[in-house]
């Protein structure tokens, strides 16, 4: 039971971790385009590169196996920028919440399996 646990838990986190590397990534590299969506969202555009380094940041948090003070405050993090992301999308209407959804339920469930652990 402790193997099938260890599996999902780096399943779930190695696939979430990947969607917020990504993301972090392309806000940095592609700062035109975030730009562009994240006043489009009405958010102020001198976040996108804070935001980029700080998901990066989490990830980096979140692998780490040492202070697991700093992974839970990683996984907060993240569930508070995901659920700002989805309520954002989803308030207008433009259809991209679906993102910020999949994303909290890998979040969700890699911490589940975290606490399984």
């Amino acid at each position: 039971m402790k193997n099938k646990t260890n599996i999902a838990y780096w399943i779930f986190t190695g696939l979430f971790c990947a969607f917020m590397l990504f993301s972090g990534v392309m806000s940095i590299l592609d700062h035109e385009h975030a730009t562009a969506e994240f006043k489009k969202l009405g958010f102020p555009a001198y976040i996108v590169y804070p935001l980029g380094v700080a998901k990066i940041l989490g990830v980096i948090a979140i692998l780490q196996p040492k202070v697991a003070a700093l992974k839970e405050w990683a996984y907060a993090a993240f569930f508070f920028e995901l659920l700002l992301a989805f309520s954002a999308h989803f308030v207008q209407k433009d259809g991209e919440q679906t993102g910020a959804l999949v994303a909290i339920v890998l979040l969700l469930t890699s911490y589940y399996f975290y606490k399984k652990q």
